[in-house]
C-alpha cells in the first residue's frame, strides 16, 4: 500500500530515544513543508482541476497537523525553532527530472514517498513511545498520511499512463530506500 521497499531501521528508534523534542519541532517543520508542497503543486498545475481540489484539502490538513504539532510543542514547554534540515528531501528532490510533464509526475511520486515514509514512521511512533498522549497524537495522523500518499499517487497518473507511473514509483521507491539506509546524523522525522 505505501509503495516502500524498507522499514525504518533501529538506528532511527535510537535517535527517537535520545533526541525527542529535536524530532518533535522536526515535526512541525515536515507539516509546514508538506502544506507548501502541495500549494507548489497546485499553483504549477492549476489546470489540473481534480489536482486543485485534492491539493487543497492536502493543504488544509496539512496546515490542521502543523498548528496540532505547535500546540503539543508548547503544551510540553519545547520552544519552536528553526532547525538545520536533514538531507531526506533534498536527496529526493535532486531526482525530479526537469521536462514536463515527467517533472509533474516525479514531483508527485516523491510528495507521495515523503508521505508514506511518514506514515511508517507515525505508525512506528504509536508503538514505541512510552508517552501514551504521544502515542495517542502519531496514532491520530497515521490515517490522513496514507491518504495523502494514496492521492499523490493518483495524482500523478493525471500526467502520464498507469504503466509508467508505477515503472517510475518503483525506482524512486529504490532510490528512497538508499536515501533513507544512509540516514542523517541530525535526529529528523526523515533520518
Amino acid at each position: 500500500m505505501l509503495h516502500l521497499k524498507s522499514e525504518s531501521q533501529e538506528r532511527w528508534l535510537k535517535q527517537v530515544d535520545t533526541n525527542l523534542e529535536e524530532i518533535l519541532i522536526d515535526h512541525a517543520h515536515c507539516e509546514h513543508k508538506a502544506a507548501a508542497t502541495a500549494m507548489s503543486l497546485l499553483g504549477s498545475y492549476i489546470e489540473k482541476e481534480v489536482l486543485t481540489r485534492e491539493m487543497t484539502r492536502i493543504i488544509e490538513e496539512e496546515l490542521e497537523h502543523f498548528h496540532m504539532v505547535l500546540a503539543l510543542l508548547a503544551k510540553r514547554g519545547i520552544r519552536f525553532r528553526l532547525q538545520r534540515p536533514g538531507n531526506y528531501g533534498r536527496s529526493l528532490n535532486e531526482l525530479v527530472r526537469q521536462n514536463e510533464p515527467q517533472r509533474a509526475v516525479d514531483r508527485l511520486l516523491i510528495a507521495g514517498l515523503i508521505e508514506a515514509r511518514s506514515c511508517e514512521r507515525f505508525d512506528l511512533l504509536r508503538n514505541h513511545v512510552k508517552d501514551a498522549e504521544l502515542a495517542e497524537f502519531y496514532g491520530s495522523l497515521f490515517e490522513s498520511e496514507a491518504r495523502h500518499h494514496t492521492t499523490y499517487i493518483k495524482m500523478a497518473k493525471l500526467f502520464d499512463s498507469d504503466a509508467n507511473v508505477r515503472r517510475r514509483l518503483e525506482e524512486l521507491s529504490e532510490a528512497e530506500t538508499n536515501i533513507i539506509a544512509i540516514g542523517c546524523p541530525l535526529a529528523r522525522m526523515h533520518s
